[in-house]
């Protein structure tokens, strides 16, 4: 079938795309939303428990799906544009930038994000934690941010797509997008469900289909540039060890250089007494997340922690170097995450059972092969690491500790970066493209305003 429009992927850049030209487009406008994944409100295998989420089949996989990734995590949006991507910086203005974060919040809102859950930072605990951060060598940047929680987060999502459905976008879901072509000034798209064609495509892939949208936009000729990619672990602690600092900010972000390397190392998605959860990908490769709930607590904090690795010629592609990074964790955990006490990291041994049980941090994730992370982490990486947390105890002491525990690998895939003007259109003339899944940003938040800013270059071309 013929569309005027297809969205490629239906994560926050691509149902924020929807729900941008659905208040704008004519009736008879056709419209189509594909995603390789399931409706959020069906994104629980049948076979599991209904508070069980899938991770292995491909269908209702928990990286695919409307509403993307973050659908399952902590469902936290920060309302910062420099947070999650360089919105500031594509729109060159921070005050635009800033109107389009504040809009994507209240759509939030208007689909049933929780108006009780905007956390601001406290002025003078924020202080506080500035300045040890400062001693330390690290950064400390604070934000406003809004948790919609893991429990919560589908249900905005749902809301947000039956109203999408009902101003008459079609939602195309469990449904792979194979190939894209272009001929005679018309898409055609090969997709597991037929072809579908369309005047104008935006593609908004996600992380996991990075690798896929890199391949195509190769053939298309859109123009791209290297990015960088974001190696590393998850960190598990006593809530307690990170209370004051999460005080300051619901998820404070600190990031430093060290000393050794000068490389970036920064904590990234964290969750107070939150959850680790385990994820698998479509090509069999394992990793971890965390998440939080509003109605649930554990006992324990967690965090990424991740070192930023930028590749220049012959190897620019960043995507390739971590899928590598990560067939060899997957590999060496028996298809599970790896699990090790920091103490044994530091002491180049591997972590057993019995060793992890001497932990006061009792682990929240027990799908998990006890083991060395230096195994399959670069070495400069785990250096990285290892430094990183050692200043990191200046900020908030107990976290270089020999309780704590690191599960691995997370990795973050950033894309190579397609090249667009500031209506997030390619070379290519009628191809669009936002999120992260294209290199345009790093989270939830700017994500969505990319899909927007899509959106209404897209409305602007048809003259909507």
């Amino acid at each position: 079938m013929k569309y005027d429009i297809a969205i490629i992927g239906g994560g926050p850049a691509g149902l924020f795309a929807a729900y941008e030209i659905s208040t704008r487009m004519r009736e008879g406008t056709q419209v189509i939303l594909i995603d390789k994944g399931a409706r959020a409100s069906v994104r629980n295998c049948p076979l599991l428990s209904p508070k069980e989420k899938c991770t292995f089949c491909t269908p209702c996989h928990i990286t695919y799906g409307i509403g993307g990734a973050g659908t399952y995590s902590s469902g936290i949006i920060n309302l910062r544009p420099d947070i999650g991507g360089e919105l500031h910086e594509l729109l060159k203005s921070w005050s635009e930038a800033q109107s389009l974060i504040d809009y994507v919040d209240e759509v939030l809102l208007s689909f049933g994000a929780p108006h009780d859950r905007l956390f601001v930072p406290n002025e003078e605990k924020v202080r506080e934690v500035q300045k040890r951060a400062a001693k330390a060598g690290a950064e400390f940047v604070p934000i406003k941010q809004r948790h919609m929680g893991t429990d919560k987060t589908p249900q905005v999502i749902e809301n947000m797509t039956r109203y999408v459905e009902s101003r008459g976008v079609k939602i195309s879901d469990l449904t792979t997008v194979f190939e894209i072509q272009k001929k005679d000034g018309i898409f055609s798209m090969k997709t597991s469900r037929g072809e579908v064609e369309a005047g104008i495509v935006l593609a908004a892939p996600g992380r996991a289909g990075a690798q896929w949208f890199y391949s195509e936009a190769k053939k298309l000729g859109v123009d791209m540039t290297p990015a960088p990619l974001d190696i590393g672990v998850r960190v598990e602690v006593e809530a307690l060890v990170f209370e004051e600092v999460t005080n300051a900010t619901w998820d404070p972000k600190l990031i430093l250089y060290t000393r050794k390397y000068d490389d970036k190392v920064r904590t990234f998605c964290v969750n107070p007494r939150g959850y680790i959860m385990k994820e698998v990908y479509s090509d069999g490769t394992i990793g971890v997340n965390g998440e939080t709930y509003v109605d649930k607590k554990s006992d324990n904090t967690n965090f990424a922690f991740l070192t930023t690795v930028k590749l220049s010629d012959p190897l620019e592609d960043t995507i390739e170097y971590g899928k590598s990074i990560a067939k060899l964790m997957t590999r060496l955990g028996g298809e599970k995450p790896i699990i090790q006490r920091l103490i044994d990291l530091e002491k180049g041994r591997r972590s057993t059972w019995d060793r992890i049980s001497k932990s006061t941090v009792k682990p929240t994730l027990r799908d998990v092969t006890p083991g060395d992370i230096s195994m399959g982490l670069p070495f400069r990486v785990v250096e990285d690491l290892i430094e990183g947390l050692q200043r990191l105890d200046n900020v908030a002491p107990g976290v270089y500790s020999s309780n704590t525990l690191l599960y691995a690998p997370e990795i973050k895939y950033y894309s190579m970066k397609a090249v667009v003007d500031r209506n997030m259109e390619t070379v290519v003339d009628n191809l669009f493209v936002a999120g992260d899944g294209v290199g345009l940003s790093r989270g939830i938040n700017v994500a969505a305003a990319t899909g927007i800013l899509a959106a209404r270059g897209i409305t602007l071309k048809l003259g909507l």
